[in-house]
């Protein structure tokens, strides 16, 4: 959902949605969250008051005469209530999962302290004092250095050099799969790839020698005729010559997953990004190198992190056994 898109939000939530989008630069998704937890919260509210008919639709309920002596009136308990609050049209009367319960929490915070130290419109914050639902804390699953190599075994077909490469880059530079699916052939360099990530932040990954391999043998059988103006520069193209989607890259995985012999539905994109960052940490990289290579933003902390040289970067890297991994080992 884009920006210009929402009309049924007050002009406070609007100004609280562009700062997110143009002065953080936060992503169209992000926005969205923002403005899908504060729309629930706002109608949430006018029906718990009584301000509305109680046969109305919960979400046909009209939010745009919220203002801030409405915003100023809201109590921690309703925020309380409101965390695991399902709306009926959600088709369940179950609540909400842990995790939904925290990204609602994150959202309200938010938007409270915006309005109390950017614009300065509140003189206490009422979610001072709003704890976030304690969440169930697990390892995340990640693949062993042989099945990683049982993986990369898996591609075969006519897009056997992409879906390859595509893996690589995965379980050695531990890219997001949004990251992955939006790089240019000009965002390739000798030995690292310009990302961006998060809030349009740009990074530089490095790679190792099998990993670059991987990329030279995609580039020398990659079709770049006939794609559509805004996909010309797409490094990964799909089999209908358009830029990969996301949906395409989680397929092909689970395709590659099954194909191995392991099981796909313990894994996906973004669980062999946590391939790559468990092997480098195994392999001795730094922590905060780590997070780096990562494009990691630790919103619990309130210090920057380091930024390390490129030679640490680089070092994170070559740390990684998979990146190092030369296709002629694979297939022996």
């Amino acid at each position: 959902m884009n920006i210009d898109e929402i009309y049924d939000a007050p002009d406070i939530l609007m100004e609280f949605l562009d700062y997110h989008s143009t002065i953080r630069g936060h992503s169209d998704k992000t926005v969205a969250g923002y403005y899908l937890d504060l729309k629930i919260l706002f109608r949430y509210l006018k029906r718990r008051r009584g301000l509305v008919d109680p046969k109305t639709p919960f979400n046909e309920i009209d939010i745009t005469d919220i203002d801030i002596d409405f915003i100023k009136t809201i109590k921690i308990e309703e925020l309380y209530r409101y965390q695991s609050f399902s709306p009926e049209y959600l088709g369940t009367s179950e609540s909400l999962s842990a995790a939904s319960r925290c990204r609602r929490t994150s959202s309200v915070k938010s938007f409270f302290n915006y309005l109390t130290v950017k614009r300065h419109l509140l003189d206490f914050n009422v979610c001072q004092e709003l704890d976030m639902p304690k969440r169930q804390q697990s390892l995340p699953r990640y693949l062993e250095e042989s099945e990683c190599e049982r993986l990369l075994a898996a591609c075969e077909g006519p897009f056997a050099l992409r879906d390859y490469c595509i893996l690589m880059l995965f379980m050695s530079c531990g890219l997001r799969v949004s990251e992955l699916v939006s790089l240019n052939t000009t965002d390739i360099y000798e030995d690292h790839v310009r990302v961006l990530g998060k809030g349009n932040k740009e990074r530089m990954v490095y790679f190792a020698e099998g990993c670059r391999e991987a990329i030279d043998d995609y580039l020398s059988v990659r079709d770049g005729e006939n794609l559509p103006p805004e996909d010309k520069n797409a490094l990964f193209i799909s089999r209908d010559h358009r830029r990969i989607s996301v949906r395409g890259v989680q397929k092909m995985v689970d395709k590659k997953l099954k194909l191995a012999g392991l099981d796909a539905s313990r894994y996906s994109p973004h669980k062999l990004r946590h391939t790559a960052a468990t092997l480098m940490l195994k392999n001795g990289v730094d922590t905060r190198a780590l997070q780096e290579v990562l494009g990691h933003s630790n919103l619990n902390t309130t210090q920057i992190y380091t930024h390390l040289d490129n030679a640490s970067l680089h070092e994170a890297a070559l740390a990684n056994p998979i990146g190092r991994k030369h296709k002629s080992e694979i297939e022996e």
